[in-house]
């Protein structure tokens, strides 16, 4: 079960006073379910945190290391010091006991499956686009003027490694 925003608020406030001396600026703590391939993310104008609730579910070690992963970057940016993953980043992150700057976002499947239903194709740049309309005939590729293939997606299901495949045969 995740915190809410009122708790992740409060959770804010306390860490930043016991590792940071309270000198992070007040910053906006929400949750972004659209994020599938980070589990945070910092923006400093408006100055908010934002986490995943989808890797951050049932977690509450990760979401805490997430949270101070994203609370080093705003401190960083407070003091006037490059906000990236720098070697103050890092000496910080030990300091504080974290592991590393990348978290593991494990196998997390999406809270809504796509309803997008059809792929364009571009056979000369193999550039592909998902659409939930169909589109009209003779479409053309932005990139190179070709025309797309279009493919109706009817079934959905979940792919099982050919290794896997043929113990479960035998």
């Amino acid at each position: 079960m995740l915190p809410n925003v009122a708790e992740l608020q409060l959770l804010f406030a306390q860490l930043n006073y016991l590792h940071f001396d309270g000198e992070i600026p007040t910053y906006r703590i929400a949750y972004n379910a659209r994020f599938s391939n980070l589990a945070g993310r910092t923006t400093y104008k408006p100055p908010t945190i934002e986490l995943s609730p989808k890797h951050l579910d049932g977690k509450p070690d990760e979401l805490r290391e997430t949270l101070l992963h994203e609370m080093i970057h705003a401190w960083l940016y407070a003091k006037g010091a490059n906000p990236g993953h720098t070697a103050a980043f890092k000496k910080k992150m030990r300091e504080l006991g974290l592991r590393s700057i990348y978290h593991d976002l494990g196998t997390a499947r999406p809270f809504n499956e796509s309803v997008k239903r059809y792929i364009l194709r571009c056979e000369k740049c193999t550039m592909e686009v998902l659409r939930k309309r169909k589109p009209p005939a003779n479409l053309m590729c932005a990139r190179c003027r070709k025309s797309l293939s279009v493919f109706e997606v009817v079934e959905m299901r979940e792919i099982v490694p050919a290794a896997a495949a043929s113990r479960t045969s035998r």
